[in-house]
């Protein structure tokens, strides 16, 4: 009899032990290439499913919301996530999840290293701190993608926010004309505000027969306040979906700040994409701003019919 129990005890272990390669095993099924892109970014991560899932956790912020403390796993884990494409490249997609004063560098290093971005919107109401969630999209060799967002990722939690300077007392009323003249269409003045704004018929959009223009929402706009010297623009763009990029750039290269890129419509063909940006500096430097994203509009883009 114990001779019995001790070979039982013997199988046991030797299940035990046998359990626990297992989970190794399973551990290190994960591809060369994406180990590769796990040691370059310096990040922990899982394969399942054949996708990569790279982590990528606030763990630095103490959330709350509405004065409730909310840990990290509660909707605060970012993540990058990359998989086999037919033809053995990877697709990247991503949910990065940034500080306000992240937002804008973060952006930047993605666009200037080839990484697309295609939302920015927030998840919670009465966050403490606010917090932006950034969607990410790239196309690649696993190695190429992991060089060309590491300097975003590394951005993440090293941004210290600015000062904000006051808002000048003096200086020489907002010209408007001249920022007509700049931007290329006359606007309309509002109270101390003057705002333009510029339809997109050109994409020829129905809904049940009725025209979408620019009354309807359908529309691209600027609005100045402040003094030629120390104004402040706000706006929103509509963009047909390859025509993102392309103003994201043109928006940054110029120092304009991205706070929301979404979506207003759902079921318009084409696909609209909408974008909301702010920005402060002399009046005539943020008409050119926008004057560049506005350049972006439009290039070659055909007409399309409603979808209803």
């Amino acid at each position: 009899m114990l001779c019995f129990m001790k070979k039982r005890m013997l199988f046991l272990l030797v299940g035990v032990c046998l359990a626990f390669s297992g989970v190794s095993a399973v551990a290190q099924e994960i591809p060369s290439d994406y180990q590769e892109v796990l040691k370059s970014l310096d990040r922990k991560g899982d394969f399942e499913a054949g996708v990569l899932k790279v982590n990528i956790p606030r763990n630095d912020l103490k959330m709350a919301i509405r004065g409730f403390s909310t840990p990290t796993p509660f909707g605060f884990g970012g993540w990058i996530a990359l998989t086999k494409a037919t033809d053995g490249s990877d697709v990247m997609m991503g949910d990065l999840v940034l500080l306000q004063e992240e937002v804008n560098p973060v952006l930047s290093a993605l666009l200037d290293n080839g990484i697309d971005v295609t939302a920015l919107h927030n998840h919670f109401f009465w966050d403490d701190p606010h917090v932006f969630y950034m969607h990410v999209h790239g196309m690649g060799k696993a190695a190429d993608l992991a060089r060309r967002v590491k300097p975003g990722l590394d951005l993440i939690g090293h941004v210290k926010p600015e000062t904000a300077a006051p808002a000048s007392s003096g200086g020489t009323a907002l010209d408007s004309a001249k920022l007509a003249k700049i931007v290329g269409h006359e606007g309309e003045q509002a109270g101390a505000v003057y705002k333009i704004t510029v339809g997109r018929d050109d994409l020829g959009m129905k809904e049940h027969g009725a025209v979408i223009n620019a009354r309807m929402g359908l529309n691209t706009w600027a609005a100045f306040i402040g003094t030629q010297e120390d104004a402040a623009i706000a706006g929103d763009v509509a963009m047909l979906e390859e025509e993102v990029t392309p103003v994201l750039k043109a928006l940054r290269k110029n120092g304009l700040d991205v706070v929301a890129i979404h979506h207003h419509m759902t079921g318009d063909r084409p696909i609209v994409i909408f974008l909301h940006y702010w920005g402060r500096g002399p009046a005539e430097k943020l008409a050119a701003g926008f004057k560049a994203a506005l350049d972006e509009l439009g290039k070659g883009a055909p007409a399309h019919g409603g979808a209803h």
